[in-house]
Order: C-alpha cells, then structure tokens, then sequence
C-alpha cells in the first residue's frame, strides 16, 4: 500500500519535499537573514496550511468549520508565541535590516509538519473522499493546521517586534 501511495504522489510533492528539509536544515545553524526574509518563510507557511484548509475542505458542508478551527487555532497559538521571549542571543542591527540568530530546530520541525499534515490529508483524501464533510476531521485537522499557522506568525512577529525596539532605540539616541 505504501508503495502504492508513493508512486501515485506527484513528483513536484517529493521535490517540495527537499526544498522545505533543505531550507529548514539550514535553519538549524546560526546564521544571519534580513528583515524581509525573515518574514517571508512564516508568510510561505501561513499560505500553505490556509491552502490545506480551503483544497481540502473549503468546497464541503464543513468548509465553515475547518476554517473556524483554523483561525481560532492560529489566533490562540500567535498569541501564546508572541508572549514568549526570543533566545537572548538574537539581534536586530538596524542598519543593515539583519537579524543574527541562533540556530534552531523548531522552523525544520514546523515545516515538516505542516508538509507531513497536508500530505497525509492528501492521501485520505484521495483514498475517502467522504471524510472531507465529516466536521470533526475537518476542524481537528484545519485546527492543527492553525496551530502551525499561529507558531510560525508569532516566531515572526517577535523578531519584528525586536526590529521595531531596535529602530525606535537608534531613532531616539
């Protein structure tokens, strides 16, 4: 069966694939990135999972749930990430718009997650279609997708809130 499922997956899904694993490896070294980037792989993630939610059950009768769970989800897991404080070797040089952080497992982990979620729904999917209007699988998998949705939001809003400090302090001084 196995087999099966992997020889039916589209070939971009294993190329895909690589490209999250590749960019969320190199995530795990300490590194320097700029403001804009930072900002655009939660962005990409964000768009994924809303993408997961609506092809998979935005057309069914629970469409409306899936989407409510998504958003409470990621409304409740941003607010809880935000609140959280970033590691304290983490900085913003305003000059260059460049942040210099540590390296960390969590943005791999996430992206595997939400690669993991939206391919394993997939293939439910394809092999029973009818669970697509079932409203507990649709909330519980749309919350989950939230969930990844509202972490990758709030690591993202933490480092341009640190970028925000940082400009008010060299406008100031």
């Amino acid at each position: 069966m196995l087999i099966q499922i992997l020889t039916h997956t589209p070939a971009w899904v294993f190329a895909l694939f690589a490209l999250l694993a590749w960019m969320g490896g190199r995530q795990l070294r300490d590194g320097s990135t700029h403001l804009i980037r930072a900002t655009a792989m939660p962005v990409a993630m964000v768009a994924l999972a809303i993408y997961g939610v609506t092809g998979a059950f935005g057309r069914s009768d629970a469409g409306w749930l899936a989407l409510a769970g998504w958003g409470l989800a990621a409304g409740a897991a941003l607010a809880a990430v935000v609140r959280l404080p970033l590691h304290p070797a983490v900085r913003y040089e305003p000059a260059s718009r460049r942040f210099f952080q540590p390296g960390s497992w969590a943005p791999l982990a996430l992206m595997m997650g939400i690669f993991a979620t939206k391919y394993a729904v997939g293939v439910l999917l394809a092999m029973h279609p009818e669970v697509a209007h079932e409203g507990g699988f649709a909330t519980g998998v749309s919350t989950l997708y939230g969930l990844f949705s509202g972490i990758f939001a709030g690591r993202a809003l933490r480092l341009w809130q640190l970028a925000r400090r940082q400009h008010v302090a060299a406008v100031t001084a």
